[in-house]
């Protein structure tokens, strides 16, 4: 990317940033860093792939680690006018897969990570090695907390997540049971410093289908409808237990897709499991991905 960081941002996300051009022209920033077999890493919302740089960093002397920003997240573009759909993230994180290359590949996904990764994963199933599975879904419910069926709204909804910054201000104390430091705290936040930056954030809210004339129903059943393709990939469930969001019926629900997964819960970890339970889960991923 041309833009340089500021100096404490690279403190913290000290990697280097490659990018993807979509059908439409527009910039998808991401990380590729280290050798070895790929791991793509998708991201939720209102995060990015700073909400990955202990594991990737604690991979790349062993993986190569692909980590996107999803487009409207992160250092990624942030246009006005897109439709910010997750059939259009799938193929935006399908495009890089391509880029990318690798014969076969790991995953790892959190939140809005797991529906957008698991359709790749049905996409190209004769690759995947295996998937990390954190605190997320991929699968149709009507289960929403208040706070987020709140930012649903378009009033005051918009107003919360664009003009106040709502949501990911809020992200940084609700996803997390210890409290971050200041420095982590900014970095989260820094590419959503504007009504602009924080479209996406917006998007991804307004996309959780609830209804099946929802534009989003019926491609979140076909990956819920599909699961059965990936059953006998080694499959990792890594579970913040402290989540408000997805609670341990979403874990159970994971179970009854991948009866065979390995789980490993987390008492006092919240939604941010990898903020919560660093460096213990940090070090189980990686005992997974090298088994």
């Amino acid at each position: 990317m041309e833009e340089d960081l500021p100096t404490w941002l690279r403190v913290q996300y000290p990697f280097e940033r490659q990018v993807l051009r979509t059908a439409e022209g527009h910039r998808l920033s991401y990380v590729d860093e280290g050798h070895g077999e790929c791991i793509f890493l998708f991201h939720g919302n209102p995060t990015w792939s700073f909400h990955y740089r202990h594991l990737i960093s604690q991979l790349r002397e062993q993986f190569r680690c692909v980590a996107l920003d999803h487009l409207g997240c992160g250092l990624s573009d942030k246009p006005k006018h897109y439709h910010y759909s997750l059939d259009n993230h799938i193929a935006n994180a399908s495009a890089l897969v391509e880029k990318v290359q690798a014969r076969a590949f790991h995953l790892i996904l959190h939140d809005w990570g797991c529906p957008i990764g698991l359709a790749i994963a049905e996409l190209y199933a004769e690759r995947v090695q295996s998937l990390v599975i954190l605190n997320g879904a991929a699968f149709v419910s009507k289960n929403i907390p208040w706070p987020i069926a709140l930012a649903k709204t378009r009033f005051p909804g918009t107003l919360l997540v664009r003009g106040l910054n709502g949501f990911a201000w809020a992200a940084t104390s609700l996803c997390v049971r210890k409290e971050l430091p200041e420095e982590v705290r900014r970095g989260y936040l820094f590419p959503y410093d504007s009504w602009a930056h924080r479209i996406a954030i917006n998007a991804f809210v307004k996309d959780i289908p609830l209804k099946r004339r929802h534009r989003s129903w019926k491609t979140l059943q076909t990956i819920e409808e599909q699961v059965p393709i990936l059953r006998g990939k080694p499959v990792l469930l890594a579970w913040g237990m402290k989540d408000f969001c997805f609670t341990g019926a979403f874990l159970k629900k994971w179970q009854e897709f991948f009866p065979d997964a390995q789980t490993l819960c987390f008492p006092q970890a919240g939604h941010w499991v990898l903020e919560d339970a660093n460096p213990e889960i940090l070090e189980k991923i990686q005992v997974f991905l090298t088994a």
